[in-house]
């Protein structure tokens, strides 16, 4: 009942672990900077975030896959026209 009820379906956790953070480089600076993600939010998920370095706003898009493992990618926020 409680796996239905968070949606374990629609977002298995594979072996219970997943990344709550990622290594990304700033698309305006070229710094390379750590980032927190919450697997919390979905499997899915898009959001502006600014670089901590530069201050300027990425387009952070993550997902992950059905063993837990996420892919981060940056857009710079000026090029999402």
């Amino acid at each position: 009942m409680a796996d239905e009820e968070y949606g374990e379906e629609e977002f298995p956790l594979g072996d219970g672990t997943v990344a709550t953070e990622a290594e990304v480089i700033c698309p305006y600076c070229g710094e390379e900077v750590v980032i927190a993600i919450d697997a919390g939010s979905g499997a899915e998920q898009n959001y502006v975030e600014d670089c901590p370095v530069c201050c300027k706003p990425w387009q952070v898009t993550v997902q992950y896959d059905d063993d837990g493992e996420v892919n981060v990618s940056l857009i710079a926020e000026d090029e999402t026209g």
